[in-house]
């Protein structure tokens, strides 16, 4: 059985601001059907990962490969026009404006011809309630506010634009956060479908919690480098927190703190002041 060609694949890539080291011997590679979790605490190097796939910056050094061909990205809109679709934390969504023009964004479906170009608003908000009702959220208005929808909802509103125009991969930037357990579980019962659809999905998260269940594969980074790629079945749920926690880390801080325990116990009994001796009844 040939192996197949991953949809987007990073080689050896680093980035670099100047003299800093934002990013260094990264290699990852998705394939269509397949959700990557990219794994992190803060000042990992996720945020310029993310950034550097979706063409926001270019690699300092490295390959980045489409479908097996290399690629480079001008801009985000040329990243985009590739399908690769980046919803970002601040989901790049307005509240106040309906959620048929936020599922659109300026890309509304148009109805006539030259001056009588109009958009048509009865198509616009009936793809955007059957899009929305295929990943199981009823929307009795699609004009009302998109601030009106819970946080769970946005997200879903977010990734089921990026999948509607077409998006060959999907990269999820920190989507459960801010969410609460049922919310976070819709956003991950739509990541396992977008899987379904047969899309790559790289979704970042420094929650094990929320990835572990629905991770094809795991890639860690620690410091703008990478602990490895690990496949599901080839690592635990415990493997992967510790080696995000820093196991030997924590271990030597404990016996750090267990030998400043000890040191402090024997301070403080050293500075007791020793009991006065009883003094001798004199005789008479």
């Amino acid at each position: 059985m040939s192996k197949r060609t991953p949809m987007i694949e990073m080689r050896h890539v680093s980035k670099h601001f100047g003299s800093v080291i934002a990013l260094s011997d990264i290699s990852m590679a998705v394939c269509s059907g397949e959700v990557m979790c990219l794994l992190g605490d803060n000042g990992a190097g996720k945020s310029t990962l993310i950034k550097t796939l979706s063409g926001v910056h270019r690699p300092t050094d490295g390959q980045m490969l489409l479908n097996g061909e290399e690629v480079s990205f001008k801009s985000p809109a040329y990243a985009l026009d590739a399908g690769i679709a980046t919803v970002f934390q601040d989901l790049a969504m307005i509240p106040l404006m309906s959620i048929t023009r936020n599922f659109f964004m300026g890309r509304e479906p148009t109805t006539g011809w030259g001056l009588f170009k109009r958009i048509d608003w009865k198509r616009a908000d009936r793809i955007a309630m059957q899009e929305m009702s295929k990943i199981g959220i009823d929307v009795r208005d699609p004009s009302q506010p998109v601030g009106t929808l819970s946080g769970g909802e946005r997200q879903c509103v977010a990734i089921a634009r990026a999948v509607y125009f077409g998006a060959k991969v999907l990269i999820l930037d920190e989507p459960t956060s801010a969410l609460g357990v049922k919310q976070a579980s819709v956003v991950l019962r739509y990541i396992a479908k977008a899987r379904a659809d047969g899309l790559a999905v790289i979704f970042i998260t420094h929650n094990v919690h929320h990835a572990y269940p629905v991770a094809d594969a795991f890639t860690l980074l620690k410091r703008g480098g990478s602990l490895g790629s690990f496949r599901k079945e080839d690592i635990s749920r415990e493997e992967v927190l510790n080696m995000m926690a820093g196991g030997a880390e924590l271990e030597s801080l404990d016996a750090e703190l267990a030998e400043f325990q000890h040191t402090d116990q024997e301070d403080q009994r050293s500075a007791r002041p020793e009991a006065a001796p009883q003094n001798q009844a004199s005789s008479v």
